[in-house]
């Protein structure tokens, strides 16, 4: 059975208020966003039971740990669930090994197979390395494995890279992005790092002042209009693609999507290896009619579904591309079908008026190979 989670909470700590009511994903990566003091950690302690709101709904598939209104509340150790702070808190005394076994002595679990944890985050040599011997990367992704060895029914993760430095982050988040398709249980992400939503999130939560904002698939969140993260200097969509192919004369790389086609800078990968784009607002343009000469190789077929203004002279256009059957002929045109990649364009308000953009326009926008972060 997939896991899925509801969760509601009302917890007022009188300047602070937390309420929030949540159905999530049974699997992938759902990340909780959002500035200090938005509430997300203090949501993921009441998932965990760190916090008891007074007022709280918590079920886990058919098992239910939390219901203020039956006196259900089950304490942490209860819960079948496992947590990664900033600090991977390692104990000093034990090798990597012994880290990972300790939890499992204290459950019964010994004997456990961590063959596939260890491989899934490349921790294996480590085994007999003391703590103060790790890098902070190497650190956390034991602390990540240690939570894991228990087989929790959700793994919560509280910023986990905020202690690192840059490198250090670069060094763990594609150990971290496995956690997609590797894993069998859902994961719940706090984070205020735009990027770590990008490389990272399946559904998106995004919180402010105790609640929530927008809650949705990465993509479809990202691109509403009503969010302030499409006003962001890094707004930005992310689509999943596959690679389709090399053109070695020119270093490029083909990146096939459902509609088109996109031409990378060349990429280390095979044909076939999905990937996933984040494609910045600030590096997309928008013409009426196909460019005839352009330096710029992507150039795609979109209808405009959106546009809001900001008090700066700027808006956010709203598109979305057509799928493989509604290539746009000409301007006006609205045949055809509307495909599932949405895309943001950050324009000034004077460029938006010239054009004449409305929704349900037919448009052609311009997208930066170098622009694109896969």
């Amino acid at each position: 059975m997939m896991t899925t989670i509801h969760a509601k909470f009302d917890l007022d700590y009188g300047e602070f208020r937390l309420n929030v009511d949540l159905a999530l994903p049974g699997s992938g990566i759902t990340v909780l966003f959002g500035h200090s003091g938005s509430g997300k950690t203090t949501l993921l302690r009441c998932i965990a039971g760190l916090q008891q709101a007074p007022k709280g709904f918590l079920k886990i598939n058919d098992e239910v740990w939390q219901d203020s209104e039956h006196g259900v509340f089950l304490p942490t150790h209860k819960r079948s669930l496992g947590y990664v702070f900033q600090e991977a808190n390692l104990f000093p005394h034990l090798t990597v090994k012994g880290n990972l076994q300790f939890g499992l002595k204290r459950t019964g679990q010994i004997g456990v197979d961590l063959t596939h944890i260890l491989e899934l985050l490349g921790i294996a040599h480590l085994l007999e390395r003391m703590p103060d011997g790790l890098s902070g990367g190497e650190r956390q992704r034991v602390a990540i494995a240690r939570a894991l060895a228990l087989n929790p029914k959700v793994l919560l993760m509280d910023e986990p890279l905020a202690a690192l430095d840059f490198k250090r982050k670069q060094e763990i988040l594609p150990y971290l992005g496995r956690l997609h398709t590797e894993l069998n249980m859902p994961v719940i992400y706090v984070t205020h790092s735009q990027q770590e939503v990008a490389q990272l999130a399946d559904h998106l939560v995004v919180m402010a002042d105790g609640r929530v904002q927008a809650s949705g698939p990465l993509s479809e969140t990202l691109s509403r209009l009503d969010v302030p993260l499409a006003q962001d200097r890094d707004a930005s969509t992310v689509w999943q693609v596959r690679v389709a192919g090399h053109e070695a004369l020119y270093h490029l790389t083909h990146i096939a999507f459902d509609g088109g086609t996109l031409y990378l800078p060349s990429l280390a990968a095979e044909v076939g290896t999905p990937l996933r784009l984040q494609i910045f607002a600030r590096d997309v343009s928008i013409t009426l009619q196909e460019p005839i000469a352009t330096s710029i190789l992507n150039v795609l077929p979109a209808i405009v579904t959106g546009i809001a203004d900001d008090d700066s002279g700027h808006c956010v256009v709203q598109l979305r591309l057509p799928g493989t059957a509604g290539v746009p002929q000409s301007v006006g045109n609205q045949s055809g079908r509307v495909g599932t990649h949405s895309l943001l364009a950050h324009i000034t308000q004077k460029s938006a008026r010239l054009l004449g953009l409305q929704d349900g326009m037919s448009v052609y926008v311009q997208i930066k190979g170098t622009s694109i972060i896969n």
